[in-house]
Parts: structure tokens; C-alpha cells; sequence
């Protein structure tokens, strides 16, 4: 397996033969979007199979998961083969409710990727980076890195407040026939 020399804390790219490992890394948003697309683009372009290693990701948003589409539906139209490596529910779950599963095809993945240390771990990795640090305008996260950092944007279903049962209707003085409850 051949690492591809890159200085992006990002993005860790490994080949060997014609399988091509993009392991992502950090906050997938609109700024590492607009990063990663350029590099992503030429790795489906040049990859005859890309697997993309989402494992490690703290956040991702609507933005990212078109980028991932994007890539995925390039390489079908190729006839390339494609991976997704998700394991995170909270992911699963967007993939889900915004109906990529027959784009996107996340499968969890095996832990120990091509036989060998997880891409983002390693001498070759960036170690001790938290998220995404380093670009324009992006703030370094607080806390250590690990699993997602933030909450499942939806959340779990929470009880809706009944609203007061209607009152006594009255006429509202300024307009005929226009009703108001009595409080």
C-alpha cells in the first residue's frame, strides 16, 4: 500500500493497485467542502475503485453529503466501484432521511482497513488534531477528538406541548364576524 505524501489534516489518501482509501477527517461543512472537492474530484477521475473512509468525521451537513453524492454518483456513471465507510448513527441517520442510501451505499466497514493501522493513526497521520484546524476563518474545536462531537442534529423525538383547548368565541369589536377566544 502506497500513502500518497499530502500535508492535509483532512484528508489521508492510501493506493494500492487499483483500490484508492480517502479516509476524511474533521468537520465535513461548507469550508472543508469547498477544501476537499478539488482533491476529491481528481481521486474519482484517476481512482478505478475509491472507497471513502468517513469513520473519523466530528460533523457533517448537507453540504458534505452532497460532496459525497457527488463523488458517488461519478464513479456509478463510470461504472467504478464505490465505498462508504460509516459506522456513525447520527450519519447514517442524515444519509437516511435525505434519501442517499441507494447513492451513497454506507457500510460500517472493517476496523482494520486494508490490513493494516487505521489511516488516521500512525507515523504518516497528523496526530493530536481535534478536528479541522488550520483553514480560514475555522476556530479549533474544544475537547479531544473521538466520536462525533455533536449531538444528532435532529435529536430523539421530544413531546410536543398540547396547545389550550379553545375558549368561548367573541366577536372582535373591529371586524363583524372575526372571532377571538375569551381569556
Amino acid at each position: 500500500m502506497q500513502l500518497i505524501p499530502r500535508h492535509d489534516p483532512y484528508l489521508v489518501v492510501r493506493s494500492t493497485g487499483g483500490l484508492t482509501v480517502a479516509a476524511l477527517r474533521g468537520e465535513l461543512d461548507l469550508v472543508l467542502v469547498r477544501h476537499l472537492r478539488p482533491e476529491l474530484d481528481a481521486l474519482v477521475r484517476e481512482s478505478d475503485a475509491l472507497t471513502v473512509d468517513i469513520r473519523r468525521l466530528s460533523f457533517c451537513d448537507a453540504t458534505g453529503l452532497g460532496l459525497l453524492a457527488h463523488c458517488a454518483g461519478r464513479m456509478h456513471r463510470r461504472g467504478a466501484p464505490w465505498r462508504l465507510l460509516c459506522d456513525q448513527p447520527w450519519i447514517l441517520r442524515l444519509i437516511r432521511l435525505t434519501a442517499l442510501t441507494d447513492v451513497l451505499h454506507p457500510e460500517p466497514g472493517p476496523p482494520d482497513l486494508l490490513d493494516g493501522p487505521d489511516l488516521l493513526d500512525g507515523p504518516d497521520a497528523v496526530v493530536g488534531l481535534p478536528g479541522p484546524l488550520g483553514l480560514p476563518g475555522r476556530p479549533a474545536p474544544l475537547g479531544k477528538p473521538g466520536p462525533a462531537v455533536r449531538p444528532d442534529p435532529l435529536g430523539p423525538p421530544r413531546p410536543v406541548a398540547q396547545p389550550a383547548p379553545p375558549g368561548p368565541a367573541v366577536p372582535l369589536p373591529s371586524e363583524p364576524g372575526v372571532t377571538r377566544p375569551v381569556s
